[in-house]
């Protein structure tokens, strides 16, 4: 199989590093650039151990990297810092597709994004090329695209299990309270004392209530998909004491006469070809142990003992198909490569 060039930006992080392990057994994959300003110069070994016993090429700074040797290049960078580079790339170097695992592009509206990040997006130019990489929802689009803006790891998870249920109507949209649970990694690496292991350990801590980033994307989407512009949600993260894993639960008022069963036969219509979304059996409940370590998805649909309501819970993995495995997904559809490629590990337990 012929090997395409790949540049990672930010290896240095979580996201980073789980992407370069996946790319590491993708069999069309060359790892050739991997940068991480603080890390510059120091082998990838030195910053994460579980590297030692393979060959990767050093860490090197972003301005020393050259994308022209490159075909591809993931960016796991904060928020606020991909847009200029990904300008730059666009520029310069016309045939390199990019997969953006930040935040920077997958708000649609500048201002949107000012409003919720607090910064001027400077790539406005390139804005209307992104294409928003939830896979199972824009796969043509992706299949196409030179911008990929993958989701953030909350919105994956929630709009897989919501999307269809708005586009068939089936959910009063403007009623939806989220319930939302994530490993400290979702925090990044970064040195935060809210994740030291003595804050984070042995509690449930919930955090930025009402105000939290990914709402802005949640609405986005199901206000497209419902045709309501103004569209509102009820969200509440929660960061639990594990290294990964993501649940969120969804409190849904029922519309048109439909029942949670009839909620649940949509989603197993809607992605019964998906091979990363499994709709579970009977009253099964998702659980972050069904999905560690993979790229799956686990939803299912509870009736509520409320009338007229429903629950529908979700979870996977916020490093994996929360980011760096959606990632890797994309990739291979942006390339024309079997979608599964590179990501048909099981999911690890216990």
């Amino acid at each position: 199989m012929e090997k395409i060039k790949v540049g990672v930006l930010g290896a240095s992080g979580y996201t980073g590093a789980d992407l370069v392990r996946l790319a590491l057994r993708h069999p069309a994959i060359d790892l050739t650039v991997l940068t991480a300003n603080s890390h510059a110069g120091k082998p990838m070994r030195d910053v994460f151990k579980h590297f030692s016993h393979v060959d990767l090429p050093d860490l090197i700074s972003i301005d020393d990297a050259d994308w022209s040797s490159v075909d591809a290049v993931f960016c796991g960078l904060p928020h606020g810092t991909t847009q200029a580079i990904a300008q730059q790339i666009f520029r310069n170097d016309p045939k390199v597709k990019i997969v953006d695992m930040s935040a920077d592009f997958r708000l649609r509206d500048p201002d949107v994004y000012k409003e919720w990040y607090g910064l001027d997006h400077v790539a406005t130019e390139i804005q209307p090329e992104a294409v928003y990489g939830l896979t199972e929802h824009y796969r043509d689009e992706i299949a196409g695209a030179r911008l990929i803006a993958c989701p953030g790891c909350y919105p994956t998870a929630v709009l897989l299990s919501l999307l269809p249920l708005a586009t068939a109507g089936l959910i009063d949209t403007t009623d939806i309270v989220i319930d939302a649970k994530s490993g400290v990694s979702g925090a990044g690496r970064g040195l935060k004392e809210n994740t030291l292991f003595c804050e984070a350990g042995e509690g449930l801590s919930p955090y930025a209530v009402g105000k939290h980033r990914h709402m802005a994307e949640i609405e986005q989407e199901i206000g497209k998909a419902s045709g309501r512009q103004d569209l509102r949600v009820n969200f509440t993260p929660h960061l639990i004491p594990m290294s990964r894993g993501e649940l969120t639960t969804s409190y849904v008022r029922l519309e048109g006469g439909s029942t949670a069963a009839d909620l649940k036969e949509t989603l197993l219509t809607a992605y019964a070809s998906d091979p990363f979304v499994t709709i579970l059996d009977g009253e099964t409940l998702p659980q972050t142990q069904m999905v560690r370590g993979s790229n799956y998805v686990a939803t299912n649909v509870i009736p509520d003992r409320i009338p007229g309501r429903a629950i529908v819970i979700s979870t996977l993995d916020n490093l994996v198909k929360g980011s760096a495995g959606q990632a890797l997904q994309n990739f291979n559809l942006a390339f024309g490569l079997d979608e599964t490629l590179g990501l048909e590990q099981l999911p690890l337990f216990p």
